[in-house]
């Protein structure tokens, strides 16, 4: 019986450590890494920070070397073609190599994401477009699989992409609670709708 009793005891001090240290326990498994980049152009951009700490979690889970069976690379996974036509319209040169650098590929990432919710004017279609491509997504809404308030992501035709955007969107909820930073996309809708860059 005193066995039993040190053992709840025990147990008891543990749950108490775990509740009491749940924001440091999650905030191993939600790292701001590489948040002199992510800083920098999502002022820069006008995106939110945990949106795009949220973007890299789920893309590459933060490994700067990361490449996707597709050919997507770097922290924020880019389509060569993609990062190359952001490139020119920033004046970086891109090859294989720099690529991967987080300091551009975040710059490249951050600034394609500040572009579709400028284009869409809400978070669930821009992921969903850097995701699937805002081709698909402007074929889904004119054929009214989705509506272009992005308030019916559940029928996303696409499960990987579905997947994808559900996962990014409670990863972006989980970074605002662990942090408590307010973004730039909170600023976004109390300016009703206009987004400034």
């Amino acid at each position: 019986m005193k066995k039993i009793i040190v053992s709840l005891i025990i147990l008891i001090a543990i749950i108490f450590m775990v509740l009491i240290n749940k924001n440091n326990l999650l905030k191993n498994f939600y790292p701001i890494k590489y948040s002199e980049y992510v800083q920098k152009y999502c002022k820069e951009y006008n995106v939110d920070e945990n949106l795009i700490f949220a973007c890299i979690k789920a893309e590459s889970n933060f490994k700067e070397k990361a490449e996707s069976k597709k050919g997507a690379k770097g922290l924020m996974q880019l389509m060569p073609t993609t990062a190359e036509e952001l490139a020119k319209e920033l004046s970086i040169t891109i090859n294989n190599e720099n690529i991967f650098e987080p300091n551009i590929n975040i710059q490249l990432g951050t600034k394609y994401i500040s572009k579709l919710i400028s284009k869409y004017s809400n978070i669930e279609l821009a992921l969903t477009a850097y995701n699937a491509g805002s081709g698909k997504v402007d074929s889904w809404i004119s054929d009214g699989i989705l509506k272009n308030d992005g308030s019916d992501i559940e029928n996303i035709p696409f499960k990987e992409t579905n997947n994808y955007v559900r996962k990014i969107l409670n990863d972006y909820k989980i970074y605002k609670e662990l942090y408590g930073k307010e973004g730039k996309w909170n600023e976004y809708k109390r300016s009703n709708g206009k987004f400034y860059k």
